[in-house]
């Protein structure tokens, strides 16, 4: 019960964000693009539930990347106000905000593929698992470049604000390093959180199957 109000309160919290930040975006068009991913993910998220639960941990960090690209669609990723704190602090020539949607877009992705490989035992946990992982995740972010490249073939100089480069020549392979970093940390720094909350899971399952 305690873990159902858990998973609603995330899911009311990425509703309610993702409302707010539709009523006066910066640009609408540029909103639905940078929120797109939150709109298609939540269907499979609701529909998968009862069938394949993920971990509390992947839930919440779901959440969290979702509510880092809301914020980036609301503002733009260029304008976001903590980017242009962190780009204060640290002296840096640009706001580094859609760095953060790149770090998460590598941990999110590797995290979820790490815990399809062990649940449905495809690998157990080592190396391979970790390298394989990895590599899904920066499958992904190649092709997330690949649709930002599309998009600006298509939307020519309306697409700057989606792209949000700020005249960085080096943006593409910087979003590609932000993605490693975050696959990194999620195989590494948090592969045993992952492990111990799906032996919990599995063992949920098999005393839900055993009636007891």
């Amino acid at each position: 019960m305690q873990q159902n109000v858990f998973y609603t309160v995330l899911g009311l919290t990425v509703l309610l964000a993702l409302i707010v930040s539709g009523i006066a975006p910066y640009d609408h068009a540029t909103w639905l693009l940078e929120v797109s991913p939150v709109l298609l993910a939540a269907p499979v998220l609701l529909l998968s539930y009862r069938r394949f639960p993920l971990t509390r941990l992947l839930y919440l960090l779901i959440a969290f990347h979702a509510l880092v690209l809301i914020l980036g669609g609301a503002y733009t990723y260029a304008r976001v106000p903590l980017g242009f704190w962190v780009q204060d602090v640290f002296d840096l020539q640009r706001n580094p905000y859609d760095k953060l949607g790149h770090l998460m877009q590598g941990l999110v992705p590797a995290l979820l593929a790490r815990e399809i490989l062990v649940r449905l035992r495809f690998l157990g946990p080592g190396a391979m698992l970790g390298f394989l992982s990895l590599c899904v995740a920066l499958a992904f972010s190649a092709f997330y470049e690949m649709i930002e490249w599309w998009v600006a073939l298509i939307a020519g100089q309306g697409a700057e604000e989606f792209l949000g480069t700020q005249g960085d020549p080096w943006d593409t392979q910087s979003d590609m390093l932000m993605a490693l970093l975050g696959a990194g940390v999620s195989v590494i720094g948090l592969a045993r959180i992952q492990d111990r909350q799906i032996a919990a899971l599995t063992d949920r399952g098999k005393r839900q199957a055993d009636g007891t």
